[in-house]
């Protein structure tokens, strides 16, 4: 095989192998992030993944660069397994549904980069063409390295260690320019530490204990499903390879097939963030929905208009592609791009919340290797009837958001698991959490709360 020019089936093993080395990276994910820290799963990950990017751009024969990037997927499991958790135990209660949403929607930043970077690069006749672009993905992780040292530990994973002067002082930093006796810092301290504490005494934190409840067996649902439904809803075709999309319809310019993912990923963009500022208007759950029926129904028109290019051939047919390609974007990115981690990580408890997204990010990477390897070679031997198989998929997808996928808006991080475990939900601080309805009702909560008690401690649980 040309290094160069690789084959479909080579071209699968180069996607794929980051995949792999995300899988590999995995199990020790939530031991560095609940063991070390967040900010230590970040530096760790980061020096991983520089260390990949190195390798990738001297690479000088296949198995070189193919172990490079199984490297950088390895790297980017733990630095992507810790940056949520501690976004979202850092981020205020009134701005954790945008700024979590926002943060896997960056994701298209880079792909904005990659796929204008590669236009340039592509008229370079050398290996160049490709070093470059290889050398740019060490930056992300260069800034990374950089300002998280300004970046303050999550004042959960502090109390959890003991260290609850510490993880004072950092609320009071992020959520009320510094003052230790605020009355919202107050009430987020005493939250956290008596949840943490009837987490520690009624529950475990090993990987059991996502399936010991019901609740936590309806989070695995969601946790699951939405993993791969992030990568399984057709998307996985036109990411990785929009070449061979297009090829199928006749654009096999390289220049306007270019163009074509450059404009796409900016449209993509604009879509993502903006959806992240209607979270709490809108709802979780209604997102979903309308995202799912929309790329089910999007995808459909694209299966029937690549069907009739094939048939009669007409450019009409194929722009009709083109265009259903980016309805279909629009509605994907109108939750999955943002939510799969947002609302992830906020369903979880932090006594599983770790373990639970990693365990949905192994959904992610199993759902990625298949896409990345399987993809090209199904495409190449049935051509457009693979897109059927997307159509009934997403089908499926369709009800399973219906059936279990819960509305979580306006609720206090802390108390999200009424939602999940009713009365046994564990939520401490009967103050803190008589502000924190106060809070949410005026901010559109619904429901009623029910305060009991266990060994001294504040139990709330909430009846919709």
């Amino acid at each position: 095989m040309d290094f160069h020019y690789p084959s479909a089936s080579s071209l699968g093993l180069l996607n794929a192998i980051m995949s792999v080395g995300s899988l590999v990276a995995l199990p020790v994910v939530p031991y560095i992030a609940d063991g070390l820290g967040r900010r230590a799963g970040i530096l760790t990950g980061c020096i991983i993944m520089i260390i990949g990017v190195v390798v990738q751009s001297a690479a000088m024969k296949l198995s070189m660069f193919i172990g490079a990037r199984f490297l950088i997927g390895f790297g980017v499991a733990i630095a992507h397994g810790a940056s949520p958790l501690l976004l979202t135990e850092l981020t205020h209660p009134q701005h954790r549904a945008t700024f979590t949403t926002i943060y896997n929607t960056t994701w298209y930043l880079g792909s904005i980069v990659a796929a204008w970077l590669t236009f340039g690069t592509f008229h370079i006749q050398n290996h160049w063409a490709w070093r470059i672009p290889s050398i740019v993905q060490a930056f992300p992780s260069i800034l990374q390295l950089t300002f998280i040292w300004f970046v303050p530990e999550s004042p959960r994973f502090l109390i959890a260690k003991g260290k609850v002067e510490q993880a004072h002082k950092v609320l009071a930093d992020v959520h009320a320019n510094g003052n230790l006796d605020d009355e919202v810092v107050m009430l987020e301290l005493n939250e956290i530490r008596d949840t943490l504490k009837l987490e520690q005494e009624f529950e475990g934190n090993n990987w059991t204990e996502l399936f010991k409840t019901p609740g936590n067996r309806h989070r695995l649902i969601i946790l699951c499903s939405v993993g791969f439904f992030s990568q399984w809803s057709g998307n996985g075709l036109v990411s990785y390879y929009l070449t061979l999309v297009l090829d199928q319809i006749g654009i096999t310019d390289t220049n306007t097939q270019l163009v074509i993912n450059g404009v796409l990923q900016i449209v993509n963009f604009i879509v993502a963030v903006g959806q992240c500022f209607f979270v709490d208007r809108i709802g979780r759950r209604t997102l979903f929905l309308i995202s799912t029926a929309g790329m089910m129904m999007a995808f459909i028109v694209q299966t029937i208009c690549s069907a009739r290019f094939v048939v009669d051939g007409t450019d009409a047919a194929a722009n009709s592609v083109v265009a259903f390609i980016f309805i279909y974007y629009v509605f994907y990115n109108i939750a999955f791009s943002g939510l799969l981690v947002g609302y992830s990580v906020e369903i979880l408890p932090y006594n599983i919340r770790a373990k639970g997204m990693t365990l949905m990010f192994l959904c992610v990477d199993l759902a990625l290797f298949f896409n990345q390897y399987v993809n090209p070679v199904a495409l190449k031997h049935i051509h457009w009837k693979y897109y059927i198989v997307y159509c009934v998929w997403l089908g499926f997808e369709l009800f399973i958001v219906w059936k279990f996928y819960i509305e979580t808006r306006n609720t206090p991080l802390e108390e999200i698991a009424k939602y999940f475990d009713g009365e046994d939900a564990v939520v401490g601080g009967a103050v803190a959490t008589e502000k924190s309805k106060a809070l949410a009702a005026e901010m559109g909560g619904l429901g009623t709360v029910n305060m009991t008690e266990k060994d001294g401690l504040a139990v709330e649980h909430r009846e919709l």
